[in-house]
């Protein structure tokens, strides 16, 4: 089996997985403000109790978007320079796939509708059927208001974005046993890495690029205080 080496830096979490055969080793951080430094340390140490060295690995996976701006660039860049340096290959692995692979290991799931805060009053959300060893995209990424988030047919759905804004899905039919806590982590970004790489799909370093899927960052004041007004 391909040995996976994956970085997931999408939402306030920053965490780090490396796969070796059947074993997967895990590092997590929970401090936004930190995660361009604490990456590099959290990969050593997986190295280190795996007992390899970064030029093992087969690939580097990264959390490639939709999610934070600069998250999903810290972790692009910290891949890339990680890739070059060690002539390793790069997969990106999309966020919302990598939470619909961990309701499936939660849940059994094979629908999912996976719905992430995005902050500014919208959410990134996705709906995925599993089948065939791989996640395909009923509803493909997209950035909407939570009032325009729309399941087809029936879905287990998981992501904050259903407590960040509860009102607005509050009698909803996918909330029924949705799974909040259900986040974008590295373990997952490496499992569908290493089946991405089975089929072929893996980029030189230079090719690598996050998924944006918001151009505007920030609210300006004036719509803070009229979001606060209303």
């Amino acid at each position: 089996m391909s040995t996976i080496l994956a970085v997931e830096t999408s939402t306030e979490l920053a965490s780090v997985a490396l796969l070796v055969n059947d074993r997967l080793l895990v590092r997590d951080t929970a401090s936004v403000q930190t995660h361009s430094q604490s990456l590099l340390p959290m990969v050593q140490a997986l190295l280190a109790e795996a007992g390899i060295r970064l030029g093992d690995c087969d690939a580097i996976a990264f959390g490639a978007g939709p999610g934070s701006f600069t998250g999903v660039r810290t972790a692009c860049g910290v891949v890339q320079g990680m890739a070059f340096g060690a002539g390793l290959p790069v997969t990106p692995i999309g966020t919302l796939d990598a939470m619909a692979e961990a309701c499936r290991e939660q849940t059994g799931a094979a629908d999912v509708l996976c719905i992430l805060d995005a902050r500014m009053g919208e959410v990134y959300w996705a709906q995925f059927h599993y089948g065939a060893d791989r996640w395909q995209a009923v509803v493909a990424p997209r950035l909407s208001r939570p009032a325009d988030v729309e399941a087809e047919g029936r879905v287990l759905a998981c992501g904050n974005g259903l407590t960040a804004y509860a009102d607005a899905f509050a009698g909803r039919a996918f909330v029924d046993g949705a799974q909040p806590g259900i986040m974008p982590h590295a373990a997952q970004v490496a499992v569908l890495s290493r089946l991405a790489l089975a089929r072929g799909e893996a980029l030189p370093a230079s090719a690598a690029q996050p998924v944006y899927l918001r151009n505007k960052v920030a609210l300006t004041t004036a719509e803070r205080m009229a979001g606060k007004a209303a």
